[in-house]
C-alpha cells in the first residue's frame, strides 16, 4: 500500500494518546470520532471512544469478544444511535439535526455484515443489484451493467445465476463484498469479516480486502480479533478495551507496545503456550477459572 499510515498524526501509538483527541488536519480524515458512548440499560458498552480514520486507509479495531467492537461499528454506520459523542464524516457531523449529511453518508458508505446478510431466494446478480435498486434512481440497464462489473471484479461473474446456498463460504464472502462495492462507496465498514472461518479462509478474506481496497481505493474500517491478519493488512490499529480505545497507532507500534492491555491481547497465544508448557512440566497449576 502507499505511505498512508505515515500521514496520520495520531501520536505515539501509546495507550495515553488514545484517550486524548488529537488535532486534525482539514480534509485528511474521512472519519473523525470523538467521545462516542453507548449504554444498554445499566451496561456501559462504549464510554468515550475516539478514532481517526485517514482517507484511503485500512483501519482495524481489535478487541476481545463482547468488548463492543460491533456496537461501535454500528454507531459509525448509523444502525445504532450513540448516547453521546460526535461522529464526523468528511468534515460533517452525523447527527439527527443534519439530515443532509446523514443522507450523504449513506450514499457514500457500505456495510459488510458479519453474517454476509445475503438473500437465499435471490441469485448472486440479484443480491448485488439490490442496493442500487433500493437506494438509487439508476436505470435498469445500468443496474445490470454495474452489478455484473462488481461480480467480475470479485471473480464471480460465472456464478451470476447461482443462489448463495450453492456457493462456498469464501465465495459468499466475496459476493457480500461485491454487493458492498456496487454503489462505489468511499467507505466500507467490515463487521468481523472472518467470523466462523477456518485459518486458510481467514487469510483469503483478508487478502481479498487488501486487494480490492487497493484496486478500488475505498477507505476501510474493520472490527476483528484476528491479530496477525490485522497487522498484515492494516495501516492503523486501534484496540478497544473496557469501552475505550486503549491504543491507536501503526501495526509496528502495536507490535512493540509494552502497554499491559496491548501485551495481554496481542501476546495471548504465546502466553498460553508458555503456561501449558509450565503445566506439563509440573511447574504451574491450572487456573481455577
Amino acid at each position: 500500500m502507499q505511505s498512508r499510515a505515515t500521514n496520520s498524526p495520531t501520536p505515539g501509538g501509546t495507550a495515553a494518546s488514545a484517550s486524548a483527541a488529537p488535532t486534525t488536519v482539514s480534509g485528511e480524515f474521512l472519519l473523525d470520532v470523538r467521545g462516542v458512548a453507548k449504554h444498554f440499560g445499566e451496561l456501559a458498552v462504549l464510554v468515550g471512544v475516539d478514532l481517526l480514520v485517514p482517507r484511503g486507509s485500512v483501519v482495524t479495531v481489535l478487541g476481545k469478544s463482547g468488548t463492543g467492537k460491533s456496537v461501535f461499528l454500528k454507531c459509525l454506520a448509523g444502525i445504532v444511535t450513540p448516547d453521546a459523542g460526535e461522529i464526523r464524516f468528511d468534515g460533517h457531523a452525523l447527527n439527527a439535526a443534519n439530515a443532509v449529511a446523514r443522507a450523504e453518508f449513506r450514499r457514500r458508505c457500505s456495510y459488510l455484515f458479519q453474517s454476509n446478510a445475503l438473500f437465499d431466494s435471490l441469485t448472486a446478480l440479484e443480491n448485488v443489484a439490490l442496493p442500487l435498486e433500493s437506494t438509487t434512481q439508476v436505470p435498469n440497464f445500468e443496474i445490470r451493467a454495474r452489478s455484473l462489473e462488481a461480480l467480475r471484479q470479485l471473480e464471480l461473474d460465472r456464478f451470476r445465476d447461482a443462489h448463495p446456498g450453492e456457493l462456498s463460504g469464501g465465495m459468499q464472502k466475496r459476493l457480500a463484498l461485491a454487493r458492498a462495492i456496487v454503489t462505489r462507496p468511499e467507505l466500507v465498514l467490515f463487521d468481523e469479516p472472518t467470523a466462523g472461518l477456518d485459518p486458510l479462509r481467514r487469510n483469503t478474506v483478508f487478502e481479498m480486502i487488501a486487494k480490492y481496497q487497493r484496486q478500488l481505493n475505498f477507505t476501510a474500517v474493520l472490527v476483528t480479533h484476528d491479530v496477525p491478519e490485522a497487522l498484515a493488512v492494516s495501516d492503523r490499529i486501534a484496540l478497544l478495551d473496557s469501552g475505550r480505545m486503549r491504543f491507536q497507532g501503526s501495526p509496528a507500534e502495536f507490535a512493540r507496545s509494552d502497554d499491559p492491555t496491548v501485551h495481554a491481547f496481542r501476546d495471548s497465544a504465546a502466553t498460553l503456550r508458555d503456561t501449558i508448557a509450565a503445566v506439563r512440566r509440573g511447574e504451574a497449576p491450572l487456573s481455577a477459572d
